[in-house]
């Protein structure tokens, strides 16, 4: 069959670092071309990665017929702008998380993506790993009782201060750069949206988030701990907490061979290994093949999920600037 080809709109590392290697390991699919605002290093970009092409600018890939999927791992305050230019091109589209910087955006760029032909996904790449599931079924099972609470850390070392991630005018902030993982964590477990958030927060001179640390609330008084850092070392846990035990994930978000779930019941402890070695993205990358071939439906689109991990940045960053507990 023909692969499905994509383009990648910039030379982010990140694209070098998961997406590529996910995409090679996928299988069924190419990365077709590269569009960046520098030319030298968007060749260069090319070279080192065996991509067919380097095109100079995002309109010119976004309007690329031979281009049938589009990675969006841009600066955060560019997602929306070129999703949008993305879907109404005719493209389906993976956009890095968060998928734009303010619920109000989100909502904007749902709405062409609801009268989109093609799928817009969110770059979650967790959702679809063995360890996710393995950790639904768990509970659905109930092997910790009914879910009460989640606890989770996402600390990371910047190795400078001229990371875009402290650029306001990027859409920077660890809010937006890994607070958002334990918040969709949280909202997958407790299939609902948060009611109210307080936070606590280090402002960067740059005037983003360095560190915040969070509780959001969710109905029938379930709660997310959540604690974010952009200058500590690597520290990736979640502890999901029931009315009869526990089960912590030694790296819930981006998960290794070796990484593990540990389940502590009423007489039960045991220690799983759900995951292989595969690269991060590559289920995910699996599925969006699949989807686009036609060969399974899509799954945890950006139009059925998005819009709550938005809602719930903006009432923590409310909180963090008002020092008040913000409600829905």
């Amino acid at each position: 069959m023909t692969p499905v080809r994509w383009g990648i709109l910039g030379t982010a590392n990140i694209a070098t670092v998961h997406f590529l290697p996910g995409l090679h390991a996928a299988g069924e699919g190419i990365a077709y071309a590269v569009a960046g605002r520098d030319r030298a290093r968007t060749q260069q970009f090319v070279a080192d990665n065996g991509i067919e092409q380097a095109l100079e600018g995002y309109a010119e890939l976004v309007a690329d017929e031979q281009v049938d999927v589009v990675y969006v791992p841009l600066p955060n305050s560019l997602h929306a702008e070129w999703t949008i230019a993305a879907l109404r091109a005719g493209k389906a589209v993976f956009c890095e998380k968060p998928l734009c910087v303010s619920a109000e955006e989100t909502q904007a760029v749902l709405a062409v993506a609801r009268e989109s032909t093609q799928p817009l996904w969110e770059a979650f790449v967790f959702l679809f790993r063995d360890q996710t599931a393995r950790l639904l079924d768990l509970v659905s099972a109930g092997a910790i009782g009914d879910v009460l609470e989640v606890q989770s850390t996402f600390h990371y070392p910047l190795s400078g201060r001229d990371d875009i991630r402290l650029d306001p005018a990027l859409g920077g902030g660890v809010l937006h750069d890994g607070g958002c993982y334990p918040v969709r964590l949280a909202r997958l477990l407790f299939e609902s949206e948060a009611v109210s958030g307080t936070s606590l927060t280090r402002w960067a001179a740059e005037g983003v988030d360095e560190e915040t640390q969070a509780i959001l609330a969710f109905p029938h008084e379930r709660r997310l701990l959540l604690s974010c850092a952009m200058f500590r070392r690597y520290d990736m846990v979640a502890r999901v907490l029931g009315s009869r035990g526990a089960i912590r994930l030694s790296r819930p978000f981006h998960p290794h061979a070796n990484d593990t779930i540990e389940i502590h019941g009423e007489g039960r402890a045991e220690t799983e290994r759900p995951n292989g070695d595969e690269p991060s993205f590559e289920p995910a990358l699996r599925h969006i093949h699949a989807a686009l071939r036609g060969e399974e439906a899509p799954r945890h689109l950006a139009v059925d999920e998005a819009l709550g991990n938005a809602q719930a940045i903006d009432l923590l960053y409310r909180s963090a600037r008002s020092g008040q507990v913000e409600r829905a």
